[in-house]
């Protein structure tokens, strides 16, 4: 039996014949217990992406194969293994949390002798165990994402697609909401959609970024990593040093000046040692070094980065 729940072969779209490609040859696989992180700027071509692999958009070229199944010409038979929590959860809120999820249970077709239990499982995983006859709109943010989320795994789908799921909610809820996520993913594959960095680094097994249509990053945790270390630094000192002289450091590229006698340093990615070579030269220059702190390459800059590189190899074409 395969290990790989979701293979996407050639997936490209575009929404009128003669227009733009939204989305241009993607090709990944989603094996089981990965949780993937799905990544993309507005206008991106994410949100088409995951359309298109919960079956609410044909794709004009390409394959999406759910559980071995190809999703356009089996439709019926793939959506019997795809959950999916949508950004703004369509819950009902005059509904008990045991209604919403009977009801969700037989528009997933799941046999009615075998409901209660289908509810009592998935209650009991999304920790829901006391809330079972609270009226919807009178749960917090973070308990009716919590039966978002035992909508989407009631039917037991290989296939978990999240998006935004920890949206609004506040930090507590945010915790627990992701502790849910990973074990969830014990039994299934898990997209989450995100643009929440310390979320994707926490919760994810692996990144696929998408921009201008095309995938412009593919891989593990680790290897996204390499883009958010440290590129630029934050320094003060008691006897400000002019820019031009910190420009002078071997690999620093731009200096920003912030509040009195602070500065942002940004360097060269493959730069190295340049915390070390402010110490020594502040030490030399007798500029009073107060503090120094790394900058992680925020979501938002990573975006810009890859866009670039996007756009530079789509020009080349």
């Amino acid at each position: 039996m395969t290990n790989t729940i979701v293979e996407i072969k050639n997936l490209s779209h575009r929404y009128s014949k003669y227009g733009e490609w939204a989305v241009k040859n993607v090709n990944f696989t989603i094996n089981n217990n990965e949780i993937l992180g799905f990544l993309g700027s507005n206008g991106a071509g994410k949100s088409t992406t995951m359309n298109i692999m919960c079956g609410v958009l044909n794709q004009t070229e390409g394959e999406v194969i759910i559980n071995g199944i190809d999703l356009r010409k089996y439709p019926e038979e793939a959506k019997k293994h795809i959950g999916f929590l949508p950004q703004n959860p369509p819950i009902y809120p005059e509904l008990t949390v045991n209604e919403f999820l009977a009801y969700c249970g037989r528009l997933r077709l799941i046999p009615q002798n075998k409901i209660n239990d289908a509810i009592d499982r998935v209650v009991d995983i999304c920790g829901l165990n006391n809330h079972r006859e609270r009226v919807l709109g009178n749960l917090s943010g973070g308990y009716r994402q919590r039966a978002g989320i035992a909508q989407a795994i009631i039917h037991e789908p290989k296939l978990v697609v999240l998006d935004e799921p920890t949206n609004g909610l506040d930090p507590n809820q945010t915790v627990e909401v992701r502790k849910l996520i990973k074990n969830i993913a014990e039994e299934r594959a898990v997209i989450l959609s995100t643009h929440i960095l310390p979320e994707v680094q926490i919760v994810c097994d692996a990144i696929k970024m998408i921009e201008l249509g095309n995938l412009v990053f593919s891989g593990t945790m680790e290897e996204f990593n390499n883009y958010v270390a440290p590129t630029s630094i934050k320094a003060s000192f008691s006897k400000a040093p002019e820019i031009n002289d910190i420009m002078k450091i071997d690999g620093v590229h731009i200096v920003e000046p912030l509040e009195k006698g602070s500065f942002r340093i940004g360097f060269d990615a493959e730069a190295v040692g340049i915390p070390e070579e402010i110490v020594k030269t502040s030490v030399k220059e007798g500029w009073d070094l107060n503090a120094i702190n790394t900058e992680k390459m925020s979501l938002d800059l990573i975006f810009a980065h890859l866009s670039k590189k996007a756009s530079q190899e789509y020009s080349r074409r």
